[in-house]
């Protein structure tokens, strides 16, 4: 466990098509810099030759999991981070924290450094920004089924039921965005 001066890291968690991405690319356009819990399974599914589709993503993902153990994102998250502040960031924004397993490490791995914030939307609503989304829309079948394979094989719920802040996206962008400032003047986000 290495302890980095000034660091903050802001993790962001939720159910498929609550907003998430919309937080990140708030922040990132603020120039935070981000990691990207699902950048480091995409990345193993190109290594290993794999299309990219929702079904082969949630297969692999899990058995990648089942493989490596529970905390295999997180360790590549926990280095990406510790890269980030050694080169001097002192704000990260993790994109997509997702199991249990994965909260539990980027805690002991930065105590009093990560604060996670819940990203929540009634489900009719997240339902539809995903059967409308341009990249890999989902049916509502499809996306009723991610949600259940989150819960009950990446234990998304935990994290979601601890988080230290909840953003509620059920209205305009400018609300949503209004929302995520109060979040961060709170938690004195800022370089």
């Amino acid at each position: 466990m290495t302890h980095f001066d000034n660091l903050k890291i802001l993790a962001f968690t939720g159910l498929p098509g609550s907003g998430k991405s919309t937080a990140v690319d708030y922040l990132t356009a603020k120039s935070f810099p981000k990691v990207y819990f699902g950048g480091v399974v995409l990345d193993a599914m190109k290594e290993a030759g794999l299309e990219h589709t929702e079904e082969n993503e949630r297969r692999f993902r899990e058995d990648l999991r089942a493989k490596e153990g529970k905390d295999f994102v997180a360790k590549r998250i926990i280095e990406q981070i510790e890269n980030l502040a050694n080169a001097g960031q002192h704000r990260i924004v993790a994109d997509g924290l997702y199991t249990w397993t994965e909260y539990k490490a980027l805690k002991r791995a930065f105590p009093g450094e990560l604060t996670v914030v819940a990203i929540v939307a009634p489900k009719r609503q997240r339902y539809h920004r995903l059967a409308n989304r341009p990249i890999r829309p989902l049916t509502e079948k499809e996306a009723s089924e991610r949600d259940w394979s989150e819960i009950e094989h990446l234990e998304k719920g935990g994290p979601i039921a601890i988080a230290d802040y909840y953003a509620m996206n059920d209205a305009d962008t400018e609300t949503f965005e209004n929302r995520l400032d109060d979040i961060l003047e709170a938690i004195d986000f800022r370089e």
